[in-house]
C-alpha cells in the first residue's frame, strides 16, 4: 500500500512538469499564445542553438501582433511571412496569419498609409507563395495588380517614414521591395503587362535616386537577383565587398553600420556590436550574391548566429529610432532565420 501511494504522490509531482511540458510542445495560434516577454538586450543566450525555439518566437509575436494590434508591420508580422515558410508553412500559425493578409488583399483598406500596406501585402503574399505552394494565389494576383494602382510617376511609392529605419524611413525601402515581391511572384507574372510597366518604372526611380546607403544598395541587391536591368554584375561586387568590409571580429555584422542611420532619441550609435539583423541580413545577401556557404567569412557569420540566440529564441536587435520596444529584433530574427536557411542549417 505504501508503494501505490507513494507512486501516486509521485504522479501528482510530476503532473504539472508534463502539463507544462506539453502546452510548450502544443502549436500556437490565436486561441493559445500568451504575451511574449519584452525584447531586451540583457535575455540570456540559450546554451543550444534551436530552430524550434526560433520558430516559436516568430509565431507568437506575428500572432500576439495581429491580437493586440490588428495590423500587420514591417517589423513584425510581414518578416514572418518570407522566414517562416523556411521552417515549416502547414503550421497553425501560418495559416492562421496568412489568412488574415489575404483577407487584408481583399479589403484593402483607406488608411494613410495605403500605399505601403498595398506594397507589403502584395508583396509578403508573393514570396510568401513562392515559399509554399509554388503557385499564384488569385488573391496575390489582385494584391499585386492593385499596388500598381498606386505606383507613382516617377516609380516610387509614398512610403511610410516614421524614421524607423530600415523599414520606415524612405521610399526606396519600398521600391526595392515592391521589385522583390514581383520578380518572386509564381507563374511569371513579372511578364504581365501591369508588372512590366510598372518594372520599367522602378528601373527609373532606381536610375533616378541612387542609394543613399549600403543597407539600400544590398536590397537593391536583392531585387536584381529576380528582376534584370537593376542592378550590374559590377555594383553587385561592391555590394559584397562593402558587407565583408563591415563584418565585425566575432564574426557578426551590426545593422546599424550597414545603414549609417542616425537615431532619433540623440543617444549614442552602437557601431561596435553584432547583432541578429545585422548578421542574418549581411549573410543572406552574401548568399543570395552567389557566395558559398563554406565561404569561412560565412561561417563565422554562421556560427555567431548559432551562439547568439537568446533563450526565447530571438537574435535581439538594438533599435536605431531609440531605446523602447527594440521591435526591429523580429525582422532581425526574421533574417537570421533566411541566413541559416541559405546555408542548409536549419
Amino acid at each position: 500500500m505504501k508503494y501505490f501511494a507513494n507512486r501516486f504522490l509521485t504522479i501528482l509531482a510530476i503532473a504539472p512538469v508534463m502539463a507544462a511540458t506539453s502546452a510548450a510542445d502544443e502549436p500556437l495560434t490565436f486561441e493559445n499564445v500568451t504575451p511574449l516577454e519584452a525584447n531586451r538586450p540583457d535575455e540570456p543566450i540559450r546554451e543550444e542553438f534551436s530552430i524550434d525555439a526560433a520558430a516559436r518566437f516568430l509565431d507568437a509575436t506575428a500572432l500576439n501582433w495581429q491580437k493586440n494590434r490588428k495590423c500587420f508591420a514591417c517589423h513584425s508580422d510581414y518578416a514572418f511571412f518570407y522566414a517562416r515558410p523556411l521552417i515549416d508553412w502547414k503550421a497553425p500559425a501560418h495559416q492562421q496569419l496568412r489568412s488574415r493578409l489575404e483577407d487584408l488583399a481583399e479589403n484593402p483598406r483607406d488608411v494613410k498609409y495605403r500605399m505601403t500596406e498595398a506594397v507589403m501585402v502584395a508583396s509578403m503574399l508573393a514570396q510568401n507563395d513562392a515559399l509554399t505552394t509554388g503557385k499564384l494565389h488569385s488573391t496575390t494576383r489582385k494584391a499585386l495588380d492593385h499596388m500598381w494602382t498606386m505606383q507613382r510617376e516617377d516609380g516610387g511609392f509614398d512610403w511610410m517614414k516614421y524614421n524607423q529605419p530600415p523599414s520606415e524611413i524612405d521610399d526606396h525601402y519600398g521600391v526595392t521591395v515592391a521589385a522583390i515581391g514581383v520578380g518572386a511572384a509564381p507563374d511569371g507574372y513579372a511578364e504581365t503587362p501591369a508588372a512590366k510597366a510598372g518594372l520599367a518604372k522602378i528601373r527609373e526611380f532606381f536610375k533616378n535616386n541612387p542609394p543613399a546607403n549600403l543597407h539600400h544598395r544590398a536590397m537593391k541587391l536583392l531585387a536584381s537577383i529576380r528582376v534584370n536591368g537593376i542592378m550590374t554584375e559590377a555594383e553587385r561586387q561592391q555590394v559584397v565587398e562593402g558587407l565583408f568590409a563591415l563584418q565585425k571580429p566575432d564574426g557578426g555584422w551590426g545593422v546599424v553600420t550597414i545603414g549609417n542611420w542616425e537615431r532619433s532619441d540623440d543617444k549614442p550609435r552602437d557601431m561596435e556590436s553584432s547583432d541578429g539583423y545585422g548578421t542574418g541580413f549581411a549573410i543572406y545577401v552574401l548568399r543570395q550574391a552567389g557566395i558559398p556557404s563554406e565561404d569561412s567569412r560565412i561561417q563565422k557569420g554562421i556560427t555567431w548566429l548559432k551562439t547568439h540566440q537568446r533563450t526565447s529564441g530571438r537574435w535581439f536587435t538594438r533599435s536605431m529610432w531609440k531605446d523602447s520596444k527594440h521591435y526591429i529584433t523580429h525582422s532581425g530574427t526574421a533574417y537570421a532565420i533566411l541566413a541559416l536557411a541559405a546555408c542548409d542549417e536549419i
